[in-house]
């Protein structure tokens, strides 16, 4: 599917799902490494965007979804687990990629599991960098007449 002004990484389904998110649903940009078939409740779609890094995708969100001002932190990534490592650029190429210079909280691997099954949908990327995952809280979208 191709439109004028949305990136092409935007699949019809991903569209669907970002226009019926409402102001606070959370939609989750997952890595590879995620399980999110398996932590994801069944009523909880899980959108497929394989061989798309999540940086790709946060460029093409970027101009469609508003993120929450109301006193949250709209972003949230998971935090690197002790004696782990990880590559020290994803928080930096997520930033740039969505276009954000705001709070980013950071959770624990299992409560961003916990948090993440309480989304309004999952995006299973082939983002391979581990700890390339980012939930994104959706706000009130303007209105242009």
């Amino acid at each position: 599917m191709v439109l004028k002004g949305i990136s092409p990484v935007i699949s019809p389904d991903l569209l669907k799902v970002l226009a019926e998110m409402g102001h606070g649903d959370e939609i989750v940009l997952a890595d590879a490494h995620f399980p999110s078939h398996s932590i994801c409740p069944h009523h909880i779609p899980v959108l497929r965007a394989d061989g798309i890094t999540v940086s790709r995708l946060l460029k093409g969100i970027a101009p469609l979804l508003e993120l929450d001002n109301y006193g949250v932190v709209p972003v949230v990534m998971m935090e690197v687990v002790q004696g782990d490592t990880a590559d020290a650029n994803v928080e930096p190429d997520f930033r740039r990629s969505l276009g954000y210079e705001g709070e980013i909280e950071k959770l624990e691997r299992f409560a961003f599991y916990e948090r993440s099954k309480k989304a309004f949908a999952i995006v299973a990327t082939g983002e391979t960098r581990k700890y390339g995952n980012i939930i994104l809280k959706k706000g009130v979208t303007p209105v242009q007449e």
